[in-house]
């Protein structure tokens, strides 16, 4: 039986190529006008092909261009108290997390996630505990070190982006600044471990472009939005996320 290659991606056909590539249009446009998921359906379009030890490295490098270009976009919507510290601690997880074996099983960190989440969403003092250049140091440290492993992290750090955000257009703009960050951080511990993807550049660089150009729709599209619609609709979104996790944490170790 012949081999699959398309454009020279391996085991890729010139339909799923095509596939990938709109998918990643359709993801990015959602997370900008959301607020999140994202990242989370980018990932499940690339699980449907990839086993786990390509597709997340894929999906950082996906990732990246998604976020640096609403970022560019959007650049003066930028929250930048949050950069440095959010930066530093992402260098800090990245580094620990390319050593490090994570012995929690994947459900139970699937779980610890996703009740996390229902905190910060339906508690929103939580996310404002403490200084910002302290919070945002944590956050990008563990939202980079889980990012090795889960790689869709975006949900866990959207919580106290849009509770430091006082406009959606300023969630958007620092969502993929952080974010920007965390993937780079990613990218070069993978670099450091001698992964690489070389082979799938085509299906990268074609999935990169489909998200600035979902980046800068999205972002002529929430001029539109109304902000008390953008909040209630990030909620009741980040919400289901959290809640999905925690079921499939659940099916994860047993309990259905």
């Amino acid at each position: 039986m012949a081999e699959i290659s398309f454009l020279g991606v391996p085991d890729i056909s010139g339909w799923t190529f095509l596939a990938l590539t709109a998918g990643a249009f359709l993801g990015t446009f959602v997370g900008v006008v959301t607020g999140a998921a994202g990242g989370l359906m980018v990932l499940a379009f690339l699980a449907l092909v990839f086993p786990p030890a390509v597709l997340v490295p894929v999906h950082t490098f996906v990732q990246l261009g998604a976020s640096s270009s609403i970022a560019i976009i959007m650049r003066q919507y930028i929250l930048r108290a949050t950069i440095l510290p959010f930066l530093v601690g992402a260098v800090t997880g990245a580094v620990l997390g390319a050593q490090i074996f994570v012995s929690l099983p994947e459900a139970a960190l699937q779980g610890i996630i996703g009740g996390f989440i229902l905190l910060l969403a339906w508690i929103p003092k939580l996310a404002a505990a403490g200084k910002v250049k302290n919070r945002f140091a944590v956050l990008g440290f563990v939202a980079t070190f889980v990012g090795m492993f889960v790689s869709a992290t975006g949900t866990l750090v959207a919580p106290f982006v849009i509770n430091a955000s006082p406009d959606r257009r300023n969630h958007a703009a620092t969502m993929g600044a952080l974010m920007c960050m965390s993937h780079i951080s990613k990218i070069v511990a993978f670099g450091a471990l001698g992964i690489g993807v070389g082979a799938y550049a085509p299906l990268i660089v074609a999935m990169i472009a489909a998200c600035a150009c979902a980046s800068w729709l999205g972002g002529k599209t929430l001029n539109r939005i109304p902000e008390k619609l953008f909040r209630i609709v990030f909620q009741i979104l980040l919400t289901g996320l959290a809640l999905r996790l925690l079921w499939v944490a659940a099916r994860g170790s047993g309990l259905f």
